[in-house]
């Protein structure tokens, strides 16, 4: 299935049915009073967030939602049938925000009761509302009021514990595919993958969730190449694995390089992305010797002065190591979102 991460829908809440303007007419009742009923309010617009969803694909051939209507009032102090609401599924980590202003009106990240979003019209007063001492036989009602209406921009961020970031080329497809049951498409040339995969990762009764982000270039965070598109959906992860590859690489300097220029397009994008937990990875290390591997190792470690571990997909060189590490980080930004939202509810 296609991955869709933006659309823009018109949703628009039912309008309320008009009060009803009738009097009695019973055989034998020859001043028989005001009865007439209110109308049905009009359906609300609700949006729900849901885990069986993971892109925004069913919005490609709808583009407005209308809640329905409620119905008018009748004699006899009936009321109006009320309009079905709307509840409206999206995937969790979808922002909705204003067409026009770009403002962020919600963030739906879990799958809690239906947030309200637009509220259906009133029902109009029956005749019967109006009636007084001094007015009897009121000849006054009101018609519903009219539904709401916006026009919105759905964004998808997934939502991931880790993401895998790096270069074109650099062997996040095939990592994600040994570490879990994801099957992204993989070749030996850039931008093999045009679309972010997710792979849940399971290690003994642990699992996180892990996300491929299409590679970075140069310049990504100002459009160039596919990164620009993908970028929004590290924010959400806790923390990264960058993926380095010296297969190619002449020297250690080289390697270096291309670390730096995904580093320096995160910080462009948003410089929070800097403070999150990073695991250094130097890959398709089946390729060279173990004295290449010792060089690279020694300088990155040298230079960013903290381990950094070699790896090989195809060989399954460290992979477990790997996993290890990434649990780790995983259940230690945990432990830490638990503590900061128990200290919160504290204050």
């Amino acid at each position: 299935m296609k991955f869709i991460d933006e659309v823009k829908i018109i949703v628009s809440s039912g309008r309320g049915g008009d009060g009803s303007l009738s009097f009695r007419r019973e055989k034998f009742v020859p001043r028989g009073g005001p009865d007439g009923g209110d109308g049905g309010d009009g359906g609300n617009i609700y949006f729900k967030g849901s885990s069986n969803l993971n892109t925004l694909m069913t919005f490609r051939g709808k583009k407005l939602y209308k809640a329905e209507v409620g119905t008018n009032g009748a004699g006899r102090r009936m009321h109006g049938r009320n309009g079905n609401d709307i509840i409206i599924e999206v995937p969790l980590g979808t922002i909705i925000r204003d067409f026009e202003t770009s403002e962020i009106i919600a963030d739906i990240t879990s799958e809690d009761t239906p947030i309200l979003f637009l509220s259906g019209g009133r029902g109009g007063l029956g005749n019967v509302n109006f009636k007084t001492s001094t007015n009897q036989a009121p000849r006054k009602a009101t018609e519903g009021k009219e539904g709401e209406e916006r026009e919105i921009t759905l964004e998808l961020k997934l939502l991931a514990d880790i993401a895998l970031i790096g270069l074109p080329n650099a062997g996040k497809s095939t990592l994600i595919s040994v570490i879990s049951s994801a099957k992204p498409k993989i070749a030996d040339y850039d931008f093999t993958t045009l679309e972010p995969n997710l792979g849940v990762v399971e290690l003994g009764d642990n699992s996180f969730t892990v996300a491929d982000i299409p590679g970075l270039i140069e310049d990504a965070s100002e459009g160039k190449g596919l990164g620009h598109k993908f970028l929004k959906h590290i924010e959400r992860t806790s923390a990264f694995v960058h993926l380095i590859d010296c297969s190619l690489c002449l020297n250690e300097y080289e390697a270096f390089e291309s670390y730096t220029i995904v580093r320096g397009e995160l910080e462009k994008f948003n410089e929070e992305l800097m403070w999150k937990k990073e695991i250094v990875c130097l890959t398709k290390t089946d390729s060279l010797s173990d004295d290449e591997i010792d060089l690279f190792i020694k300088f990155f470690e040298k230079t960013l002065d903290k381990k950094v571990l070699s790896i090989s997909s195809v060989a399954g060189t460290n992979i477990e190591a790997l996993k290890s590490l990434m649990l780790q980080v995983y259940i230690s930004n945990k432990e830490k979102n638990i503590t900061e939202s128990t200290n919160d509810s504290l204050e």
